[in-house]
């Protein structure tokens, strides 16, 4: 008999379109975008078999994601109007409700791990701006300058946004959901945000509810997209709770992503993990690179 409590995970790399010159347009199973996820999925399932916590499995399998360039987070992320890498990021664990978030910094390498010590070593939720960065210093993680952030594709495409006044890129991020052996659920996400947002801006990812949840009674769940269409209806704990009234995943996440389109015209995914049964994923936008596990812990890579 399969046992639907067994360990799982589910990654995202963003929801969002490709361009014609993507090595993954012409659906290479080598195409960074699916190297990336499947590595950071199978970080995070070995972490789970090894009787490790989905906390810690999300938090390594984002890590993986931010530092690669092929992702918007951490190292490549899309740039702001000033031209800098400004990041947002969250975790919860299912288990114990509690959060951590950070958004808006500027200095840090993986902003992930940074909003797991906001909720071990704080007693808030969310820190942002300098102060983020005041904190990160406090607790030991070094600063490193914005231009190690910044890669040179990420330039090339502010360079040309500002030169025609193109608006920025609604879509990005990049998150993970797990299930542990002890059936306890974890989410995390992390992003750059818009490109030529505002700086300042902040998006769904680090608000607990809106791009980032998790509930053992309910689901984990993190969202790719439209930051401000999934604040405005609170679209993770939406679908988490979708997964609480009886839906599976890949009912909740359909549901809550069509609402998205449905009601406010915005774009993007979710990842969903409940207490029991397989993830489940949806998307309005024409790819969403991911990467989940199967109940022999066969890693499955898809776009």
């Amino acid at each position: 008999m399969q046992n639907h409590r067994a360990p799982a995970i589910i990654v995202h790399g963003g929801a969002g379109n490709l361009g014609a010159d993507d090595p993954a347009s012409s659906g290479a199973p080598d195409a960074p975008r699916l190297v990336g996820v499947r590595r950071a999925a199978e970080e995070g399932y070995r972490i789970l078999a090894q009787g490790g916590s989905a906390l810690v499995a999300v938090e390594a399998a984002v890590r993986i994601l931010e530092d690669d360039p092929t992702y918007n987070a951490g190292t490549g992320a899309a740039l702001n109007a000033d031209g800098d890498a400004e990041l947002d990021a969250a975790i919860m664990d299912g288990a114990t409700l509690r959060c951590g978030a950070v958004a808006a910094v500027k200095d840090v390498k993986n902003p992930v791990s940074l909003a797991r010590l906001v909720m071990e070593r704080s007693s808030h939720v969310l820190l942002a701006g300098p102060g983020a960065s005041r904190f990160a210093r406090d607790v030991g993680i070094p600063a490193v300058e914005n231009a190690a952030l910044r890669t040179a594709a990420q330039r090339a495409r502010w360079e040309a946004s500002a030169k025609l006044g193109a608006p920025g890129t609604k879509t990005g991020t990049v998150g993970a959901v797990a299930r542990d052996r002890a059936g306890h659920l974890a989410a995390a996400t992390s992003t750059g945000g818009m490109a030529m947002k505002l700086p300042g801006r902040v998006g769904d990812t680090p608000l607990i509810g809106a791009g980032t949840y998790a509930d053992d009674r309910l689901a984990a769940v993190s969202g790719t997209g439209h930051g401000e269409r999934f604040i405005q209806l609170t679209v993770a704990r939406h679908a988490a709770d979708l997964v609480g009234k009886g839906a599976t995943a890949a009912e909740a996440a359909q549901l809550a992503i069509h609402e998205v389109g449905e009601r406010l015209d915005g774009e993007g995914g979710l990842i969903i993990l409940g207490p029991n049964g397989p993830a489940g994923f949806a998307f309005n936008t024409p790819i969403m690179s991911r990467a989940y596990s199967l109940p022999d812990g066969t890693i499955v890579a898809e776009l």
